[in-house]
């Protein structure tokens, strides 16, 4: 039975009864009939607009419909109603969300086709979806278009550009250089654009330049966000500056910035791989009491410190954090553990966890090469 049997359409049907009627129906199918029987009945002289069209083409690319949400575009065209930049945002989004870059370009493409020009807030999606999916050549290309086609720069277009620049170490002297001169433009450099070559500079190692640019950064007035630091505490860990790295974890606290669960997993991982696996563990116990949720990441890395460290029996304490949580550990980190038992002589230990990662749905994922050592000892022993 369709929509239009269902429904008792008033004389008037107006757009603000269309959309509430198309909000309020869950399912998408009947959503689509209940828009379909709206023009049906032409009694009335009802004719869709950009908020009935607008809308049921934001519900086609949320459920990744994306072939019927253009079909209803050519049938905006067809019934002459204007198709508006904020429509076609709603496309441009909606293919950067599942990582299709071309299809952001070739929709943007086809605008003038709709007869919609397109503002600086389309050309900056544009430019910035190809940065975010490292389609770098298409986007310097793109913002030079741009500045063919008169677009004047903004903080935002420059905040672009920078992390595209600050994607390749080879680059990020560019971004700078582009950093001091936004001034000069009459631009004012944000809290993104630092915490944007915070970021870069870290990633390259440079974390002295990054420390002075996150000063820099607060004597300009820019708060810097919880990200900035985190970012900035991952990089002094991977470069063994810890005591830099604590002492930054102290002074956001002084400034009133809760460290989140990336910052956090930063500092675990930093200790563990330098021989701080205890400390570590204060970090975990003090994150769990701050109602943060370890995952995955930050249990492997403290699992792999305590073996690399030979603390066996506290690595399977994680171990057994994990299975509490009801996450799933990997082979690797079963590998491990059945390792370091390997490396104290306790092979039936270790057996008994090859066993449990068999049982564990990793039959045809266990590394061959750990299963016939643990065998040999065991047959060395005189186990087998």
């Amino acid at each position: 039975m369709g929509c239009r049997s269902i429904i008792r359409w008033p004389q008037q049907v107006t757009t603000s009864l269309v959309e509430q009627l198309i909000r309020s129906e869950k399912d998408l199918e009947k959503a689509i009939s209940i828009f379909d029987a709206a023009t049906a009945e032409y009694c009335t002289g009802f004719h869709h607009d950009q908020n009935t069209f607008g809308l049921i083409i934001k519900r086609l690319l949320s459920a990744n419909k994306f072939m019927t949400a253009e079909d209803m575009l050519d049938r905006m065209r067809i019934e002459k109603c204007t198709i508006t930049e904020n429509i076609v945002l709603s496309f441009l989004r909606a293919y950067a969300r599942v990582h299709k870059p071309h299809e952001v370009v070739r929709v943007f493409r086809k605008m003038k086709e709709y007869e919609c020009e397109p503002t600086v807030k389309s050309y900056v999606t544009v430019f910035s979806v190809l940065v975010d999916e490292s389609q770098l050549k298409m986007a310097f290309n793109f913002y030079r278009y741009m500045r063919q086609m008169g677009i004047p720069t903004s903080v935002t277009s420059l905040n672009v550009l920078i992390k595209a620049l600050c994607k390749s170490r080879g680059s990020l002297d560019s971004a700078f250089m582009i950093f001091r001169e936004m001034p000069k433009r009459g631009h004012t450099p944000d809290s993104y654009t630092y915490g944007t070559l915070i970021c870069g500079l870290c990633k390259a190692g440079r974390n002295l330049e990054a420390r002075e640019l996150l000063l820099e950064m607060e004597a300009k007035g820019c708060s810097p966000s919880v990200v900035t630091y985190s970012l900035l505490v991952h990089g002094l860990c991977q470069t063994n500056r810890l005591d830099e790295a604590l002492e930054l974890l102290k002074e956001m606290k002084g400034k009133g910035i809760e460290p989140n669960l990336y910052t956090y997993s930063s500092l675990i991982d930093g200790l563990c791989k330098h021989g701080h696996s205890s400390q570590a563990m204060k970090l975990l116990d003090r994150m769990i009491r701050k109602c943060l949720v370890p995952n995955l990441i930050t249990y492997s890395s403290l699992i792999h410190g305590f073996c690399s460290e030979g603390k066996v029996q506290d690595a399977v304490q994680i171990l057994d954090r994990i299975k509490l949580q009801e996450l799933k550990p990997d082979v690797g980190l079963y590998s491990k553990v059945i390792n370091c038992f390997c490396d104290i002589s306790k092979f039936q230990e270790a057996a008994n966890f090859l066993d449990e990662m068999v049982l564990a749905d990793f039959y045809f994922s266990v590394q061959w090469g750990t299963k016939f050592e643990i065998n040999f000892k065991l047959q060395l022993e005189g186990r087998l």
